[in-house]
């Protein structure tokens, strides 16, 4: 029976962390997808998603009205950084949007220093601290929360995809960029769309990973980086198979830890990515669907 508990506790555990890399290799995706630049500064939207909502609540703001102001804020930091540091380079190589990517993570990470500090802030659960009991493990509400805030937002974001004339926009941007520039779709608009979509999710995924590891100004390098794996494990163009491969990397690290050694938890998602790079460039799971976003 203990034997039980522990794997529950540890599958919890995996669904919890993979739900937030889930949210975040979505907005890699996403961004990927439409505007073809990797986005490396995609972690630190979460670092800031974090921070800001804790502010906020800090400041005496009702705690949901923090957390919408929070993604807000964010959207609106995700724009600026693809009007002004995205959009005049776009006619740049691939390796000098990166780079410039790479940059604004840095330039992220230094404002987040200056302004938080290296002290870590904590951010209280969204409903109490009480646990769950199942199978006897006891589980974190807050991790209840962010295995369904995830589903939530994956669901919405199919919606708004297939659904919304919006959404129908962005795919043909992804399908055919120069059809969608024919039938007058603003390419430009979509670029600024996607990324400030991608840092909504980035805060989202923020907000609800800091009641249960708390929330620092580097927080979002980690995020990113496992993130950016998941998303490559799965494939990069697709976001049901990143969300697939988000979750498996998620419950790779969990078993890991509690099976092997914390140690060993890092060395798997790395050896993970370097087997697909290796052998199926294209992802795991690049061919669950036929749909790119």
């Amino acid at each position: 029976m203990e034997a039980w508990s522990q794997f529950v506790q540890l599958l919890f555990s995996g669904l919890t962390i993979g739900s937030i890399y889930a949210l975040v290799a979505l907005g890699f995706v996403i961004t990927y997808s439409v505007t073809g630049i990797l986005n490396l500064a995609q972690g630190d939207f979460a670092m800031l998603g974090a921070l800001f909502c804790i502010t906020f609540v800090n400041s005496g703001v009702p705690f949901a009205l923090a957390i919408g102001l929070s993604i807000a804020s964010v959207m609106a930091v995700g724009g600026l950084f693809e009007r002004l540091a995205i959009q005049p380079a776009r006619r740049s190589s691939v390796a000098v949007l990166i780079i410039i990517t790479i940059g604004v993570s840095f330039v992220f990470r230094g404002i987040a220093l200056l302004v938080w500090g290296t002290d870590p802030y904590a951010l209280r659960p969204f409903t109490g601290n009480e646990a769950l009991r199942m199978f006897g493990a006891v589980i974190q509400w807050q991790s209840v929360w962010a295995i369904a805030i995830s589903v939530v937002s994956f669901m919405a974001l199919h919606v708004f995809f297939n659904r919304t004339y919006l959404g129908k926009a962005v795919s043909a941007c992804v399908i055919n960029p120069f059809a969608a520039r024919l039938m007058g779709i603003d390419i430009r608009k979509m670029s600024l769309g996607a990324i400030a979509v991608s840092a909504g999710l980035g805060a989202l995924a923020g907000i609800v990973i800091a009641p249960i590891s708390g929330a620092s100004y580097d927080m979002g390098m980690m995020i990113g980086l496992k993130a950016f794996i998941a998303a490559v494990v799965g494939g990069l163009t697709n976001a049901p198979a990143a969300i697939a491969g988000a979750f498996l990397v998620g419950l790779l690290e969990s078993f890991a830890e509690g099976y092997l050694s914390s140690g060993y938890k890092e060395a798997i998602s790395f050896g993970l990515l370097l087997l697909v790079l290796f052998f199926m460039p294209n992802g795991l799971f690049a061919k669950m669907t036929g749909k790119r976003v």
